[in-house]
């Protein structure tokens, strides 16, 4: 915007006065005024298209039967991407709590059908970030106060793209906890990032959608 700025205003003195910043959008031509206004609108549609497919899907559970339904939500997955091509993903940003919305991992689905075998049932499934510590924990709550985490480390390896290795697993219950050993290791990229929602693509292809949950989760 400032370098645009520039090109349309006159060079100044010291003296000279510049408009705020808030009035620069009124000498730009409108084209670039409607162009911008119209990917804005791009963006919220696909975001909205993206929340309505999977809004009924029990976070992946009834998408495993519907191969229709996954083939829509891929589309529009493939849809956001396009906006997040350019975005670097793997950095501060990435940081947070978020909150699982819908999945094609299967072993995250096995848990979430299965949980009432346990006498429970699921609540949130996370991933707990922090890419300035390196830190990366895969959560299934189980409420009131049982949770099935794996740590891992994790660093950025590209603009988008984040190695994960597991080091550690716990299944806690109420006044007890059992550890697990680590099992593996990969790479998952966040093909769109924004304040709200975030949609990643792992190493075996997996999606997953999370949005930012409204709380921190800690060990």
């Amino acid at each position: 915007m400032a370098a645009m700025a520039a090109t349309l205003v006159p060079a100044m003195s010291d003296r000279q006065f510049f408009p705020p910043r808030r009035n620069l959008n009124r000498v730009l031509p409108s084209a670039t005024r409607s162009s911008s206004s119209s990917s804005a609108e791009s963006l919220r549609l696909a975001k909205s298209d993206l929340i309505d497919l999977i809004s009924d899907q029990d976070r992946g559970l009834r998408t495993e039967k519907n191969a229709s339904r996954r083939s829509e939500i891929i589309r529009s997955i493939d849809a956001l991407a396009e906006f997040g091509k350019e975005m670097v993903t793997s950095g501060p940003s990435l940081s947070g709590t978020w909150r699982m919305l819908w999945t094609t991992e299967k072993e995250q689905l096995f848990i979430i059908r299965n949980a009432f075998l346990f006498g429970t049932a699921t609540g949130d499934v996370l991933q707990v970030i922090d890419m300035e510590k390196g830190l990366l924990n895969n959560v299934i709550t189980f409420p009131p106060s049982g949770a099935f985490f794996v740590r891992s480390t994790c660093a950025a390896a590209s603009a988008q793209r984040v190695n994960f290795k597991f080091t550690s697993a716990v299944l806690r219950g109420d006044g007890w906890q059992i550890p697990l050993p680590p099992f593996g290791q990969g790479w998952f990229e966040s093909v769109y990032l924004d304040e709200d929602l975030r949609i990643a693509k792992d190493i075996r292809g997996d999606y997953l959608v999370v949005d930012r949950a409204p709380y921190s989760w800690t060990e």
